[in-house]
């Protein structure tokens, strides 16, 4: 493993603190309405499964991440979080 290997893997760990940590402010915001917070935990548990890639994790999180950004009984500040955590998983690569 290469030092660009090992600085792009604790890269793509920071990104997922990070995001966990906006997953779990949506998560626990009883401002947000339930079917959001329950999306917000179905893509936490696809970015814990350490079966799979970061990149992969990341992209399959994104994916339920992005079918509940539209939803027009989300309130604005919640969807600018959910943008921010799609744009930071958009960045994992593997």
């Amino acid at each position: 493993m290469s030092g660009a290997d090992i600085s792009r893997e604790m890269m793509n760990e920071m990104k997922l603190n990070q995001v966990t940590t906006l997953l779990n402010r949506i998560i626990v915001d009883s401002g947000i309405p339930r079917n959001i917070r329950r999306a917000a935990f179905e893509a936490l548990k696809m970015l814990n499964d350490k079966s799979l890639s970061p990149g992969v994790r990341a992209a399959n999180a994104v994916s339920v991440l992005d079918e509940i950004s539209q939803d027009p009984n989300m309130p604005s500040y919640a969807r600018t979080m959910i943008w921010n955590i799609i744009a930071i998983l958009s960045s994992i690569r593997d």
